[in-house]
């Protein structure tokens, strides 16, 4: 294997110089940036609780921190729903600013969905610009005038002139006296001004220009179109003179000028010198908008990093938490070992103001001083969130125990918590780490019982059996997990044991598959690329005709082999074939084993690569459909069926149809669209034994994927599946899992309302 890697570029490596025994070591799992409570579904309950009873302005809060559990579950369709949530309840611009700038974030790389769903005059309101300075209330100052003057002098004139170097601007007395109490009692009150006809501001730092706009103003209570200059200028001297309408007039005039990040740079101090509200929130749009980009500009980057508290209720108002949330996330995608990371995140924990913001913040900042080695500081902030409540956080404290050489205090810390708490698996997995033999075993195998999902387990033990050359019981393991959860790094290692019994065509079917999910995935710890491996074990592995790939794709398909079936289609992929077809096949299978991103990809790439208008229209449905656009999904299956009926385009109008209709009758026109579908012409692979009304060969596919993921859809189908053919407990059983996922689900209520009666 070290003859692999002498150089990316050698051609001349043979592959049996490569031995994976010496790859068979399982990297310790990661500690997770992430929030994970204990019992998470007690904190879900908690803040559904809080939601229903607390003010207003505290629901976007609650729905972050909904929003931080689910990312912790690894839920990203709820985690999306959460900061839809937290936008549409924001109490104040700067939030709706910070959680649409997230939800674009989330959306990186969807820009042909917003194309999409402009072409369906339809536009996402949470990814454009707002208008920040209607979102701001007006200054409602005003100074009450009153007649006074100086005892025993005649009444003064009612025009003043403000000299201003060698120029003198006439100014209506009472007008100017209302901008300001510093002006009133300047021009009313017991002072010499009061008096004069002639006042002298040369030394007050205002133009000629400046105090004509000024006078005007007071005169019109507006502002024309000036330069940044002249605005600039009268906004500090309204802030001298405490003239709050003047200010923020300005304010306002300089926010709607902001229209590039230079402009925004350039703004922002003055902004926080001046304590220009709606001016900063500009700023801070127009850096959101540009988020990651903009985190690698200096001059953003020193603005976030160095505002204190006082600034930071300028820029954003009482949102500094839900700030820095976003920022040190943005951060830690980039790169989670930086500085700006680190000054993020601890911006974070100095915003936290509830026990649950601490837990979160602190756990963070654990990890990112953790994988910087400032062991000390990691130490403190997982302490503080472990001390906050956050169960968690001991795996952190753990690592650095046994960093200290102290791997008994890690044992002890994580059986404290064990039994302290109520058992999970990522407690007994991580106390494995600090013993060996059958205790180390006996605690892998209790964690797989508590959470069959964790990966570590099974690659460990899988590894063990290689290094003992019982490869078909190490093959057995490592399988347990594939069969339902498709983690590259569990590919990977079942392709080192493939290499290592030489089973050249079943490694190729596995690397082919890490390809599809990663077309960039580098290999042991990243020492080289999986195409070049690839490209090596090609040569060892007799290729298939076009004709060879069409019967193995439908062999590996109609035995459910998703694995399997990835490889022959990313092979077939290479070849001339029919690409949009085997692209959104490919999204199918990514879907089935819950592969959202890479299956989003997939559909894209089979848009790109139609054949006709009908294959196209019906893709970008899909597309819309699975992004949660389903009105408009249903309208591209719509416009497909007219141009020619296929059995995607009446698959996909049912999916749309159920999941858009309020209407109870929705059910049998579904049941009609499939029957539609089954209709048309088929390769027998679109429709894994549908034809023909085989129902029950449907419903044992829809339970394959069932067990993998509690899909709404998949329920539904099954549901109405077993209705159709009258078993009705099994439907019955589909309809209160469905409603579970989704109580306010019509459709299902309707189905399960239907069915219910049928129960004898």
């Amino acid at each position: 294997m070290r003859n692999l890697f002498l150089t990316d570029s050698c051609k001349e490596t043979q592959l049996h110089a490569i031995n994976p025994q010496s790859w068979l070591q399982v990297a310790e799992p990661p500690i997770l940036p992430l929030f994970k409570p204990v019992d998470y579904v007690e904190v879900l309950a908690r803040i559904h609780e809080e939601l229903e009873s607390c003010w207003p302005h505290e629901r976007s809060n609650l729905y972050l921190l909904q929003f931080q559990v689910f990312r912790g579950l690894g839920e990203v369709k709820l985690l999306q729903r959460s900061l839809h949530s937290a936008w549409r309840n924001a109490s104040s611009v700067y939030e709706k600013l910070i959680y649409g700038a997230w939800l674009k974030y989330e959306k990186q790389g969807e820009e042909l969905i917003s194309d999409l769903l402009a072409s369906c005059g339809k536009c996402s309101q949470e990814l454009g610009f707002l208008d920040v300075a209607s979102q701001i209330p007006l200054e409602n100052s005003s100074v009450k005038l009153t007649d006074e003057c100086i005892c025993g002098m005649p009444q003064v004139p009612t025009t003043v002139f403000f000299q201003i170097k060698e120029e003198k601007i006439a100014c209506e007395r009472q007008k100017i006296a209302a901008l300001s109490t510093p002006f009133h009692t300047m021009l009313n009150g017991c002072f010499t001004e009061s008096h004069l006809e002639v006042i002298d501001l040369s030394e007050n730092g205002i133009s000629p220009v400046g105090m004509r706009v000024i006078s005007e103003f007071s005169l019109t209570g507006s502002i024309s179109d000036l330069s940044v200059e002249i605005l600039l200028e009268i906004l500090v001297f309204a802030n001298k003179f405490c003239c709050e309408r003047l200010r923020d007039a300005c304010d306002r005039k300089l926010a709607s000028l902001v229209s590039s990040r230079q402009d925004a740079i350039d703004l922002m101090e003055c902004a926080l010198e001046e304590n220009a509200p709606v001016l900063a929130a500009s700023c801070l749009q127009v850096f959101l908008h540009e988020l990651p980009g903009c985190l690698k500009d200096e001059q953003v980057v020193k603005i976030f990093s160095n505002a204190n508290k006082q600034r930071r209720s300028i820029v954003v108002g009482q949102a500094s938490f839900s700030l820095y949330c976003l920022l040190s996330e943005v951060a830690m995608d980039i790169d989670p070992r930086s500085d700006i990371t680190a000054c993020f995140l601890e911006k974070l924990a100095e915003s936290a103001i509830d026990i649950r913001q601490k837990q979160v913040a602190y756990h963070q900042l654990g990890c990112v001083k953790l994988l910087r080695k400032e062991y000390s500081e990691a130490e403190h902030h997982f302490d503080a969130a472990f001390a906050a409540g956050h169960v968690y956080s001991v795996v952190g404290l753990a690592r650095l125990a046994c960093i200290k050489g102290n791997k008994l205090s890690s044992y002890d810390k994580l059986s404290s918590v064990i039994s302290g708490n109520a058992p999970l698996g990522w407690m007994y997995q991580e106390r494995s780490l600090y013993c060996e033999g059958d205790r180390k075993l006996e605690d892998l195998d209790k964690a797989t019982e508590l959470d069959p999902t964790l990966i570590y387990p099974y690659m460990y033990r899988a590894a063990s059996l290689m290094r003992k050359q019982d490869a078909k019981l190490a093959l057995a393991e490592i399988n347990r997990v594939l069969g339902f959860k498709l983690a590259l790094e569990c590919l990977e290692l079942r392709f080192c044991f493939y290499l290592a019994l030489e089973d050249y065509r079943a490694a190729l079917c596995d690397i082919q598959a890490i390809l599809t999910l990663s077309p960039e995935y580098r290999m042991f710890e990243g020492r080289v690329a999986a195409s070049q491996l690839r490209m090596l074990i090609r040569e060892h592995v007799e290729q298939w005709t076009t004709a060879d790939c069409w019967l193995q794709l439908y062999e590996r398909w109609s035995s459910v082999d998703d694995i399997g079936s990835l490889s022959v289609i990313y092979q077939m992929l290479e070849s001339d074939a029919a690409k949009g077809v085997l692209y959104f096949r490919q999204s199918l299978l990514l879907l089935r084993l819950n592969c959202p991103e890479a299956a989003m990809r997939s559909l894209q790439l089979a848009r790109q690569h139609a054949a006709t208008e009908h294959e196209r229209l019906v893709y970008e449905g899909w597309i819309l459909y699975d992004t949660g656009h389903c009105e408009e999904g249903l309208r591209k299956a719509e416009e497909s069926i007219s141009i020619q009926r296929s059995f995607e385009a009446f698959f996909l109008k049912a999916y749309a149809l159920a999941d858009s209709s309020l209407d109870p009758s929705c059910s049998a026109t579904v049941v009609s669209l499939l029957e539609d579908a089954l209709k048309c012409p088929s390769d027998r692979l679109r429709k894994v034994l549908m034809d023909n009304h085989k129902e029950k060969e449907a419903i044992a596919e829809l339970t394959r994927a069932i067990a993998f993921k509690a899909d709404l859809h998949l329920l539904h189908l099954r549901a109405a599946f077993h209705e159709h053919i009258g078993d009705v407990s099994s439907a019955l059983r589909d309809c209160r899992a469905a409603l579970s996922l989704d109580p306010n689900h019509q459709e299902m209520l309707e189905l399960h309302r239907r069915v219910n009666s049928q129960e004898p």
